[in-house]
């Protein structure tokens, strides 16, 4: 369902279109953010807490101009800003929707817990009383009254408010009832959404996600694909006298250089054994279910070592489209890519498009490899075996991931020699050789948050010669940093001034107007922050550091705004300058 005045489109139903979008037709409609500025003449402005959604205590607040948020400037690291002024979840475009519990303010009563409804399942008299774009109605729990309301004046209502609000005093019996049926109605609707989640799961489950099949590369764009003349066709030297002409056991130049023969110049004519990609001689294949790594190919037919599999194709684009989707993906939460670097400046998309090889799954001991062979004079990537493969064997390739995004993805390939990381080179005698080389002459980056400590998928610091990492939720990011990106331990943290002086065991720093008494010895000398005392031995710890402080609403336990899943059973790859990843 798209705005019919800004670029906003939405899934229909109700757990996605923003409340106070008026629908036109099925699929067109004005969203909220286009309602009037004034009330009664007056410009309306939000109803902000009295309290800080970070430490839920009061004091000086930073009061968001969209929403009822408000934050301690300290809380969220920065200096109170002059002027107009967002919050995160504004900024992102977040808005309230259909079947949601918040809480509302409304004149001078307390806040109090309601569900957005949508205006057609309210009473005629209700949906008869005067509103605006961007307003919707709400049902008080308790009064059981309705009233139209706009985001100014309402914010989430989240698991354990009730218990939180109960240990005040001055509760009446009304806002007491209120206050159950608000928590029965958050578990149901939780329990309808876990229900509907875990159906799609199950239904996504039977059959791969979707995309396009197609059985050669196609150009996008600007892109050229190349078409050599019969005369620029090298020549191989077999001899069409030959059992087998140009095949794996021969001595066929062409296929010694990865050049497929064209049968209008092979001496073998059509004869000629090495013409796979041109007559697609894939092997038999199958999608299948794989544990704990999603989809993936397996093959149907005993292969022998360097057998041709497949051909990988997909969307040709040039390296400005690809960065755009890149970003589009970034922006969007998608973890998953399938791109390869076909030549210098045209990368294989096979996201959107392509067959089955974009199915198959990165392995550190992988059973085939990616080649370049030139095909009627244009570039295009096969994969080969490495080694003799059973029948009902699942295929594997390595797929030499170049981090996209400053993001290092978990690998779960079950290997042997596994590194921990796609990207990473499989530990062995001589990659660890090769990794102290590159210690002493080369960035690496370290394998685990420097916040909590923990392994998993991580955004890495791009200043040079910083090894540090950090997870999403760490850092109290939403999504992947784009482009160039430097972490917060450079930054001084009062300030945001350049440091000068950096604790050891957590990203906390200070620059030379904050770093008098900021920071002190450990027990093995490294400087440390308050956060970790030099008596403890632990501190020296770095999975000792204290993450900073998660996002609450008006909740006695931490609530995380943010939650970043990490995915165990989907990978991200990609190989030299493109990407490729398995779902």
């Amino acid at each position: 369902m798209r705005c019919i005045r800004c670029p906003l489109a939405y899934h229909t139903g109700d757990s996605c279109v923003a409340a106070g979008s008026v629908v036109l037709t099925h699929h067109i409609m004005i969203c909220s953010s286009h309602g009037s500025t004034k009330r009664n003449g007056l410009l309306s402005s939000p109803v902000n807490v009295g309290w800080c959604f970070l430490c839920a205590r009061g004091g000086k607040l930073l009061c968001c101009d969209s929403c009822p948020a408000s934050f301690h400037s300290e809380c969220l690291e920065m200096e109170m800003p002059e002027g107009p002024w967002s919050c995160s979840d504004c900024r992102a475009g977040k808005k309230p929707h259909y079947k949601q519990i918040v809480w509302v303010k409304l004149g001078n009563y307390r806040w109090w817990p309601a569900e957005i409804c949508n205006p057609r399942l309210v009473p005629s008299n209700i949906q008869s009383l005067r509103h605006d774009i961007g307003d919707f109605p709400v049902f008080f729990f308790g009064s059981h009254d309705y009233y139209w309301i706009n985001q100014g004046r309402v914010f989430p209502y989240v698991e354990n408010d009730k218990n939180f609000v109960t240990g005040q005093i001055n509760i009446n019996k009304t806002f007491k009832k209120a206050l159950e049926e608000a928590a029965r109605r958050f578990q149901e609707l939780k329990a309808q959404r876990e229900s509907r989640e875990a159906l799609e799961q199950e239904r996504n489950s039977r059959k791969p996600p979707p995309y396009k099949f197609i059985k050669s590369n196609k150009p996008v764009g600007k892109v050229q694909m190349h078409v050599a003349d019969l005369s620029e066709i090298p020549r191989c030297n077999c001899r069409p006298t030959d059992e087998h002409p140009c095949s794996l056991d021969s001595q066929c130049l062409n296929r010694m250089l990865q050049y497929e023969c064209h049968p209008q110049v092979c001496p073998a004519g059509d004869s000629c054994e090495n013409q796979c990609f041109s007559k697609r001689q894939y092997a038999e294949t199958e999608v299948i279910k794989t544990d704990g790594r999603g989809w993936g190919l397996r093959t149907n037919q005993a292969l022998r070592k360097g057998d041709f599999v497949t051909e990988y194709v997909g969307e040709v684009i040039d390296s400005e489209e690809c960065q755009q989707r890149i970003k589009r993906a970034h922006e969007n939460h998608v973890t998953n890519f399938y791109m390869l670097t076909l030549t210098k400046d045209r990368v294989i998309d096979a996201g959107p498009k392509g067959n089955s090889s974009r199915f198959m799954n990165h392995s550190c001991s992988p059973n085939c490899e990616t080649q370049k062979w030139t095909v009627n004079g244009d570039v295009r990537i096969g994969l080969f075996t490495l080694c003799d493969i059973e029948a009902g064997t699942e295929l594997t390739f390595n797929y030499n991931l170049h981090c996209v995004g400053n993001r290092r993805t978990s690998c779960h390939c079950g290997s042997d020699n596994c590194s921990g990381f796609l990207g990473v080179q499989p530990t062995s005698a001589v990659v660890m050789e090769k990794e102290e080389k590159a210690r002493n002459g080369k960035h690496t980056h370290e394998y685990f948050c420097f916040c909590c400590g923990e392994g998993g998928e991580l955004v890495m610091c791009d200043r040079k010669d910083c090894p540090k990492a950090y997870h999403l939720l760490c850092l109290n990011l939403t999504k992947p940093p784009y482009g160039r990106w430097e972490c917060p331990w450079h930054d001084c943290s009062v300030c945001r001034a350049p440091a000068s002086s950096l604790c050891d065991f957590c990203p906390r720093s200070f620059c030379s107007d904050h770093e008098a008494g900021a920071l002190t010895a450990s027990l093995d000398g490294r400087p440390c922050c308050s956060s970790h005392n030099p008596l403890n031995p632990l501190s020296s710890d770095p999975g000792s550091a204290q993450p900073p402080p998660q996002r609450r609403a008006l909740s006695s336990s931490v609530s995380p705004s943010v939650r970043v899943k990490e995915e165990q059973s989907e990978a991200s790859a990609m190989e030299r300058t493109g990407q490729r990843a398995k779902e």
